[in-house]
C-alpha cells in the first residue's frame, strides 16, 4: 500500500496546501515565486502529459518521489539525486528558549540571504507562504533559523534549518531542531524531513535526536527543452 509520502509533493498539494497549487488533478506545482516543487498524480502518460505543461521555457522544477520518477520527453534532466526521507519516532515535547523567536515577512530579505549562504534546500523570499519560521539573532543579525515547509493530512516537513558559519558548533541547530519537533507535535502531526543520503553526518544527527528512515527517496531536477 503505498504511503501518503511516497509522493509528498504530490499530497501536500492535494491536501493541506491544496490552495497554493498550479495545474489539475493530473500534475501539481506550488508557485515558482514561493518553491520550485512538482509532481504529477502517478505515472500514465496523461499526468506526465500534464506535468510538462506546468514550466514555462527552460524553467526549473524538482520532483521527489519514493521510486524511480517517470518523466515526459519533453523535459530534461538538469540534475538528480538520492534522497532519504525521516519521519519523528514519537512526539517531541514543545520547548522554550528566550533567543528563539519567530521569523515574519520583515526578517524575509535575512532568511534568504542566511539560506543562500548555508544552503539548506530550495529557498525563496516567500518561503513564509508554506509554513511558520523561528530564528536566533545575535547582534541584530539572524544566524540560525528553521521551519515549515510542505504539509499532508497528519505530517508536517521541518526545513530550512541552518546555522551561520561564524556560529556553528554552540548547539543552535540541535536547539532549533528540538524546537519545531516540538511545534510540529504539538499540532498533533508527525514531523518529517529530507536530507541527501550522501550527508551521513546530518543523518546521524537527526537520528540522536529521534528520528528514523521511512524510505530511500529520488529527486531530480528537470526543465523544459528549449
Amino acid at each position: 500500500m503505498k504511503h501518503i509520502l511516497d509522493r509528498p509533493i504530490w499530497s501536500a498539494l492535494e491536501t493541506a496546501h491544496a490552495d497554493l497549487a498550479e495545474g489539475n488533478e493530473k500534475a501539481r506545482r506550488y508557485p515558482p515565486s514561493i518553491v520550485p516543487f512538482a509532481a504529477s498524480a502517478d505515472d500514465a502518460p496523461e499526468s506526465l502529459d500534464a506535468l510538462e505543461e506546468l514550466p514555462a521555457p527552460e524553467e526549473s522544477m524538482i520532483l521527489v518521489e519514493a521510486g524511480p520518477i517517470a518523466i515526459p520527453p519533453s523535459l530534461a534532466i538538469v540534475t538528480e539525486a538520492s534522497v532519504v526521507q525521516m519521519v519523528a519516532e514519537r512526539p517531541h515535547e514543545r520547548i522554550s528558549d528566550p533567543r528563539i523567536e519567530p521569523l515574519t515577512e520583515t526578517d524575509a530579505a535575512d532568511m534568504l540571504a542566511l539560506a543562500t549562504l548555508t544552503k539548506p534546500g530550495p529557498f525563496t523570499l516567500r518561503a513564509q507562504s508554506l509554513g511558520s519560521f523561528w530564528g536566533i539573532r545575535s547582534e541584530g543579525r539572524l544566524v540560525a533559523m528553521v521551519g515549515q515547509r510542505m504539509r499532508q493530512t497528519g505530517f508536517t516537513e521541518l526545513s530550512g534549518l541552518c546555522t551561520h558559519p561564524d556560529f556553528q558548533g554552540r548547539g543552535l541547530g540541535t536547539l532549533l531542531f528540538r524546537f519545531i519537533a516540538g511545534e510540529i507535535a504539538s499540532t498533533g502531526d508527525t514531523a518529517y524531513l529530507h536530507a541527501y543520503a550522501a550527508n551521513t553526518s546530518a543523518i546521524s544527527l537527526y537520528e540522536t535526536q529521534g528520528f528514523a528512515l521511512r524510505s530511500e527517496m529520488n529527486m531530480r531536477v528537470v526543465k523544459r527543452r528549449s
